[in-house]
């Protein structure tokens, strides 16, 4: 069994900062890209970064500039810095991992439980 299990959510005034965890453990025998997700209250699922194995990484317009996202391997471990935080980047983050349990299965997709982030003077 996989399991991804974020850190780091909490309340932060506008401009200040956060970085979020999220290590991935279990069962795996490989993992492939993994990245960051948020859903703000009456809104979809919105793609934040992601990261490629070799460490490419993509990010959504909106956090280009403010977001990092670095991942450890050795660990199977994904990080997300955010700074210069706006209220707007207010939300519930998710965790994604595509992992590949043993070597005859196919890849498949794994969550984690979310983390609050709220941005508020």
């Amino acid at each position: 069994q996989v399991q991804l299990v974020e850190s780091g959510g909490g309340l932060v005034q506008p401009g200040g900062s956060l970085r979020l965890s999220c290590a991935a453990s279990g069962s795996i025998f490989s993992v492939y890209g993994m990245g960051w997700y948020r859903q703000a209250p009456g809104k979809q699922r919105e793609l934040v970064a992601t990261s490629t194995v070799g460490s490419t990484t993509n990010y959504a317009d909106a956090v280009k500039g403010r977001f990092t996202i670095v991942r450890d391997n050795a660990k199977n471990t994904v990080y997300l810095q955010m700074n210069s935080l706006k209220p707007e980047d207010t939300a519930v983050y998710f965790c994604n991992a595509r992992i590949k349990v043993v070597v005859t299965a196919a890849p498949a997709d794994y969550w984690g439980q979310g983390t609050q982030v709220t941005v508020s003077s």
